[in-house]
């Protein structure tokens, strides 16, 4: 989201906890004019662990515990990135990543939540689980499952760590196996002290043990692990193992490793913050929710105060941005525990007093249901209303309203481009580089650029430098030296560099990959970011063109189509989270090491891009005066893609792209439609020799690079036919 106001100051949230996501929620609502807002998460989605228990019990589907970060994300106007924080640099107020370079900020907050892993014990990390890591943890408990009703496997758990959590874990999965049928299910509960269910008071412990009881789970009190072996926990004492084909800890509240080396003050390894939610001794830090302590009002790890204090830490955070007054957290004495019993029933316990039953459940359940319902139904975006009086044809140029789409969903569709350039390009060579003969050296030079779909600097630089070194190794040669061309909006100095920076080291990774160099570039501010470079390269030998494709050449693809839909479902908010991820990964893919190997046998090569597959795949069919044939069972996909297609989402350029289907044979399809999907950061197509097809799998396989086998050339010239 570009803001009509300069962006001075920057706010990053390390964690999708609780507490970040009302934050996010109530930011879109009400966002703070001047302030760039960052999320760090290493996930696309946030579990609300509150509907565990009910999830492994099978009454929710594993979708409904998700918080949808992407769909956030955008609603708070934030960039997402994707990458897990491992530290912090207090002194250079930056926030240290594991997989790409640091993040600045002027204010930070960490809602990160807590681990139930048992990293110190022997084995664990390769032979166990922690539920708190929910991904993981679901996929494993789904694994569980099937092996199970396949007989695979003994319907064996062992759950270490007695307190409520791990009590309703070991009653969620009792219940799941006896509604299952599973004969000889048996579930262990381990508690390392004497004294199991701490939180509670006397009357809860006594019901929930009873629960325990029913269900058959066993409870061993004073169990000391020494060694967590494949299918067996190792003990001390008398019983020296314990057999168990799924092992999960639900132990305790343990801080992220992280935290402890990031300077911050501590108790307990978790981080001291005072009545604002703001780290002690450390200004314009804060933290909220588990992994946060409260020296003021030191309170149990529960999900209640993550929820209480994002209104506080909300307002606190724009103070700290704005230079306000802060307000006070005073957490409650007490709060109601409600606990799940396996079935729909569950026990409550407050100021010592317990109540239990079927309507406890459903209280349970719709409080749960009302947390998520308000993530659930964030409205799509759309573009501002049309005035009433406006000039012939804008409402016609405006369509259905939907917000113009970035990437190569904002090109001039390749019918007004041709025309537009009449004479002035040489046809042959209109989508791929310029050709230029230096002192007996061939070069090529091509210039790109993409007005930016994500919020996430680093991600467009990388992607940008992909998308135009894509021309480059089309014509079958090596980028040596780019220069960039960056449009960045109006930001402070402090924010223009860390702009610059991220993007010039997304854009760096991926040109020393590709063995090119940046040696220059230009800037100038404009209303929306654009990133582009203009590269140069060399070929040895004869450039491949687009002219040099024969019939009976076999069509191959080096990436999935459907980026364009994707990316216009994510504007609107309407894209699976995964699968947006998933995208960001292919357009992220170089093509280096598969333009090497094609380049050995294509007689003619493009990169596919704004002009959507058969856009690119007709400019090769015009050069080359022959037609071709579409095999659309072969056509892959990105995930998510087709259903997106199926209910009517275009990008902006897809109308302009569709032009070409008078000179195609088909029946239209959610599958067709996306053939003249824009796609950015796509994959080459390649029209191989059938002769030469096999050995140039066998290489694109033995290098580890995807290919798609996707139809051939015909006689029939400049004409696509499916089939």
């Amino acid at each position: 989201m570009i803001s009509p106001l300069p962006l001075t100051r920057e706010l990053v949230l390390i964690g999708g906890g609780h507490t970040h996501a009302l934050v996010l929620h109530k930011w879109g609502m009400d966002p703070l004019p001047g302030v760039r807002l960052t999320l760090i998460n290493p996930e696309v989605t946030a579990p609300y662990t509150g509907m565990l228990p009910g999830y492994v019990a099978g009454h929710y589907e594993r979708e409904q515990l998700d918080i949808d970060m992407v769909k956030l994300a955008r609603h708070a106007g934030a960039r997402l990135v994707l990458d897990k924080a491992v530290g912090i640099d207090v002194e250079r107020k930056r926030v240290l990543l594991k997989n790409r370079p640091e993040i600045a900020y002027d204010t930070l907050s960490i809602n990160v939540g807590i681990t139930s892993e048992l990293s110190t014990i022997k084995g664990f990390d390769d032979n166990a689980i922690g539920a708190k890591t929910l991904g993981p943890f679901a996929s494993a408990w789904d694994n569980f499952l099937e092996h199970v009703s396949e007989k695979r496997i003994a319907p064996s758990i062992a759950i270490i760590g007695a307190g409520v959590g791990g009590a309703e874990l070991a009653l969620a999965m009792a219940h799941r196996l006896r509604q299952g049928g599973v004969v000889g299910g048996e579930v262990t509960l381990l508690e390392a002290t004497g004294q199991p269910l701490r939180e509670v008071a006397s009357g809860a412990r006594k019901a929930i043990l009873g629960e325990l009881e029913r269900y058959g789970v066993k409870l061993r009190l004073n169990a000391s692990i020494c060694e967590v072996k494949p299918g067996q926990l190792v003990l001390g004492g008398e019983e020296t193992s314990l057999k168990a084909s799924l092992i999960v800890s639900a132990a305790g509240a343990k801080p992220h490793p992280w935290l402890a080396s990031s300077g911050l003050p501590l108790n307990d390894g978790f981080i001291a913050v005072d009545k604002t939610l703001q780290v002690v001794g450390a200004p314009h830090i804060f933290a909220a929710g588990d992994c946060a302590y409260l020296s003021h009002a030191p309170r149990p790890k529960a999900g209640v105060f993550a929820v209480r204090e994002a209104p506080i830490l909300f307002d606190n955070l724009r103070a700290d941005l704005s230079g306000k007054s802060m307000r006070s957290y005073h957490p409650q004495r007490d709060y109601l525990k409600l606990i799940s019993t396996g079935r729909k029933s569950a026990i409550a316990d407050k100021f010592g007093v317990t109540f239990r039953g079927k309507w406890l459940w459903k209280i349970k359940n719709n409080i749960d249901q009302t947390f998520m319902d308000q993530f659930a139904e964030i409205k799509p975006m759309r573009a501002p209303a049309i005035p009433e009086n406006v000039a012939l044809g804008v409402k016609e140029a405006v369509g259905d309203g939907d917000p113009l789409c970035s990437g190569c969903g904002s090109k001039v569709g390749r019918l007004p481009l041709m025309l537009g350039l009449g004479e002035s390009s040489k046809p042959s060579h209109l989508d791929d580089a310029a050709i230029i003969e230096t002192n007996g050296a061939t070069e090529v030079l091509t210039t790109d650029h993409l007005k930016s779909f994500t919020d996430d600097p680093w991600v467009i630089g990388r992607v940008a430098a992909i998308h135009a070194m894509g021309d480059i190794w089309a014509m079958g040669g090596v980028p040596k030296h780019a220069l960039s061309t960056l449009i960045l909006p109006n930001m402070s100095v402090g924010i223009h560099t860390n702009m610059v920076r991220e993007i010039m080291a997304g854009a760096r990774a991926a040109f020393d990959e590709a063995g090119a160099a940046i040696v220059g570039g230009h800037t100038s501010i404009g209303a929306d970011l654009t990133v582009g470079f203009t590269v140069r390269g060399l070929v040895d030998g004869e450039p491949i063109t687009l002219a040099g494709a024969k019939p009976g050449d076999i069509l191959i693809l080096t990436k999935p189509i459907g980026t364009g839909v994707i990316l216009a479902a994510e504007m609107r908010r309407r894209v699976d989270p995964h699968a947006y991820a998933g995208t960001l990964e292919s357009m992220m893919r170089s093509q280096g090491k598969a333009a090497a190997i094609l380049a050995k046998t294509a007689t003619a090569m493009t990169d596919v891009t704004g002009f959507g597959l058969v856009g690119h795949l007709m400019t090769i069919l015009e050069a080359s005066k022959v037609g071709a044939e579409l095999d659309l069972e072969a056509l892959p996909l990105l995930p998510d893609a087709l259903r997106l297609s199926g209910q009517g989402l275009r990008s902006s350029i897809w109308q302009a792209n569709s032009e070409v289907a008078a000179r195609m044979t088909f029946k239209q399809s959610a599958k067709t439609d996306l053939l003249f999907d824009p796609q950015t950061g796509g994959g080459l197509l390649a029209c191989i020799p059938e002769d030469c097809l096999n050995d140039t799998l066998s290489l694109l396989q033995a290098a580890g690079e995807p290919v798609w086998t996707i139809g051939r050339t015909s006689e029939r010239t400049k004409f696509i036919a499916l089939c």
